[in-house]
């Protein structure tokens, strides 16, 4: 976890001993010196809110944590420095803000050093969880907006229960993962939901039930990306073939842009119903709509609207809801989730390479599982097994560009990798002559079976060997790099041969390359 902000002590100390000093003014003031005071109160409760805004962006690793907790303490500064000189200004009112956040900063700080242990849930008498878990819940959420807006959406009741019951056993796995897919995907995900008006949890617990975080999820019913979009209706809101052969329902940005949409929509048609908008997310839209308007508005929850939902979409509903809301409370249920840093950035590939390859080289530098999932997140338009020109800039992070620059460009790591790759199973099958009979004086019939040594095949003579032919019908799962190492050609004449563009190179089964350039 990033280092908290920490309140400058010099000024904090200043702040406190000018407060000392000032006498306390009870004299009647101006309605012009009133309005002036309460502005000033005004400003310091929303420095105050943005500090603590800040707190929650920098536990999440959010780069803007650090700039918005400055611009606060600046704020505040601000603020001191106008109520000295504001007749009627008491700057002894301002003093509980800043214990608020000195306190706020130091327990943030202690929690960080003692570990997890000091961020456990209270507990009770018997040593059971406390009882008022979910309200303690509620108050962190309140923290920010964000989450104060969907605390308020949903119900907490016990089927949620059940579902952060499940989340946290047989799931939590699960759970771990999809939050850590998810803090590479944030830069691209939560803006498009923040626009939209909806609650950030929101968004991980409805990618967290669908996909895990795996942008190239794939249902059997056709849905398809982070959000699992059918294709139809993702053509509604603009996913689908974009011209070049990729599907933009596995593009992280368009899919959250498009399922921001969706419920949008759907929540102005049932009363702004998040349960009812999410039924409609994974049982039909049609279906919802008919429920509502049957029920007379009634909510999910109640049993005449509940028992016309199919059972996987009871259950849908509260996962989501329970999913979000470990989103927000990880710590007053003993959840710790993977620290990672998903700073973005590009890495320019020095030489060919593929997905895989990298994933090889690179090695899981601290982390569980490595980064293959990280850079096909990032970069879904890549298949991980399909070799990428010099100078390809793939989308990464600045600690997946660090180990490629120390493991991946040159030594014995980098070569290990392509070694692997290269590797082809049918070298290992030892191929040995036919069985012979040889006499042997202790068999009973004077023969033992014998295996031929081994005869190296015959080299071909070049001089008859047939020519490439001069187009090839692409096979199912080949790439333009396989295709080119089959026949000998050069990958880039090859592409530019067929009218194919860097750095993708895409290619459908069926399709009739040209080979003219090949050997």
């Amino acid at each position: 976890m990033p280092s908290f902000v920490r309140i400058s002590g010099a000024f904090a100390a200043a702040a406190f001993f000018a407060l000392a000093a000032l006498p306390f003014d009870a004299s009647a003031l101006s309605k012009r010196d009133q309005a002036a005071v309460d502005a000033l109160n005004q400003r310091m409760q929303a420095a105050e809110a943005k500090y603590r805004a800040a707190l929650v962006q920098i536990r999440n690793a959010d780069p803007d944590g650090q700039k918005l907790s400055d611009a606060a303490l600046e704020d505040m500064e601000d603020v001191i420095t106008a109520c000295n000189k504001q007749k009627g200004c008491q700057l002894t009112t301002m003093l509980t803000s800043y214990k608020r956040l000195l306190k706020a900063n130091a327990d943030a700080e202690s929690r960080a050093d003692a570990g997890d242990e000091e961020d456990e849930a209270p507990l009770d008498a018997d040593g059971s969880f406390a009882a008022d878990v979910p309200q303690a819940a509620r108050a962190a959420a309140l923290l920010n907006a964000d989450g104060q807006r969907f605390v308020k959406m949903v119900q907490y009741n016990p089927a949620v229960q059940a579902g952060i019951r499940r989340w946290l056993t047989d799931m939590r796995g699960s759970l771990i993962q999809s939050h850590e897919n998810y803090q590479y995907l944030r830069q691209m995900m939560w803006p498009q939901y923040e626009r939209a008006g909806l609650p950030e949890a929101l968004l991980f617990g409805i990618m967290a039930k669908e996909s895990n975080g795996r942008v190239h999820s794939t249902s059997r019913a056709g849905a398809a990306g982070p959000m699992q979009f059918m294709y139809a209706t993702g053509r509604r809101f603009g996913l689908g073939d974009d011209g070049t052969g990729f599907d933009t329902r596995y593009d992280a940005r368009a899919s959250a842009q498009a399922s921001a949409e969706y419920l949008n929509e759907r929540m102005g048609a049932l009363n702004n119903s998040i349960e009812l908008s999410l039924a409609a997310y994974n049982g039909g839209e049609g279906r919802a709509q008919r429920v509502f308007n049957a029920s007379g508005g009634r909510n999910f929850w109640d049993e005449s609207v509940y028992n016309q939902f199919p059972a996987e979409t009871r259950d849908y509903v509260p996962m989501v809801i329970a999913a979000a809301w470990l989103f927000l409370h990880p710590k007053e249920y003993g959840l710790s989730f993977p620290k990672v840093d998903p700073k973005p950035a590009t890495l320019r590939l020095s030489q060919p390479s593929s997905i895989y390859q990298l994933t090889i080289c690179l090695g899981n530098g601290g982390s569980r599982d490595g980064y293959m999932r990280a850079l096909r997140n990032l970069n879904p338009r890549y298949q991980a097994d399909s070799y990428l020109a010099a100078g390809t800039s793939l989308n990464a992070t600045t600690r997946i560009v660090g180990l490629y620059n120390r493991w991946c460009v040159q030594g014995a790591r980098a070569d290990l990798a392509r070694t692997l790759m290269l590797s082809d199973p049918n070298n290992a099958i030892v191929r040995t002559g036919p069985v012979t009979m040889v006499d042997s004086p202790d068999s009973s019939d004077g023969t033992l079976p014998v295996a031929a040594a081994a005869t190296p095949a015959p080299k071909p003579d070049k001089s008859k060997a047939p020519s490439a032919p001069s187009s090839y019908r692409v096979q199912r799962g080949e790439t333009l790099t396989s295709i080119a190492q089959k026949f000998q050609c050069d990958t880039g004449r090859l592409a530019k041969r067929n009218g194919l563009k860097a750095p993708r190179y895409a290619i459908r089964p069926g399709q009739k390359l040209k080979l003219d350039d090949c050997k």
